[in-house]
């Protein structure tokens, strides 16, 4: 699904070179549900940038879902987002004054979907995430938690061929979090893969497989013991005052 190697990217700030990836090399398969951790200045904000086409690697190869993507250029790597990368930020990024139907149709307008298969397409990807009820609110009607699952459902959409979320649950609370944190890993069982940035460990520890940075290097490659199961955490934390039951 996903392979660098050799990655390295490098930022010219004035006279000042910094690299912030020094020869990334690993692969993710079809499936999988991996976090990505390290501390400040690690560089793993920077490789979430080039794993989601946002950016370009300085040398390197980078092949997603079987197309290299390291020297396209701004319009191609603009395609390769839309199709085949959905996105969850920390900071949701809903348009605040439209509603949450209208928030998850924005991918499928720029993809050119007719408006009857964007509202039904919409509706379904609020259904998995527990909200098509919420479908008519606007984003600043609802709660932080809420959001983000409306983030999800519009990641969905358009049937990424990958999900990658950047700090997903660092806006929120420890309920809201783990109910998140659900909803990847019911996705992951229906077959999505998954890419997490968090530094939270305690969140990497519902994934399968931690890739751990340092100093723009990747230091540990391991898998996940004993995953955590956000359904059992949910089950002993009490409900957010002012969320439905």
């Amino acid at each position: 699904m996903l392979k660098v190697n050799n990655l390295v990217k490098v930022y010219q700030t004035g006279k000042i070179a910094v690299t912030a990836l020094k020869e990334v090399s690993f692969s993710i398969s079809a499936g999988s549900f991996v976090s990505i951790m390290g501390p400040s200045g690690s560089g793993k904000s920077t490789l979430m940038n080039v794993l989601g086409c946002l950016d370009t690697p300085t040398e390197g190869e980078y092949i997603l879902d079987g197309v290299d993507v390291s020297c396209l250029e701004e319009q191609d790597l603009a395609k390769v987002r839309n199709k085949k990368i959905g996105f969850v930020f920390q900071t949701f990024n809903l348009l605040p004054r439209i509603t949450c139907l209208r928030n998850v149709e924005l991918p499928m307008v720029y993809a050119g979907i007719d408006k009857k298969e964007r509202r039904r397409k919409a509706l379904n990807a609020l259904e998995r995430v527990g909200l098509a009820h919420r479908a008519d609110h606007r984003s600043n009607e609802i709660s932080g938690g809420e959001r983000q699952r409306v983030a999800i459902a519009r990641a969905l959409v358009n049937n990424p061929a990958i999900i990658m979320a950047d700090e997903p649950t660092g806006n929120l609370d420890s309920r809201s979090g783990e109910e998140v944190m659900a909803i990847f890993q019911e996705l992951h069982e229906e077959g999505a893969t998954i890419v997490l940035v968090t530094h939270e460990p305690e969140i990497a520890r519902h994934t399968q497989r931690i890739l751990y940075f340092r100093d723009g290097r990747l230091k540990e490659d391991h898998s996940v013991e004993n995953q955590v199961k956000a359904g059992d955490i949910l089950a002993e934390l009490p409900v957010t005052e002012g969320e439905p039951v």
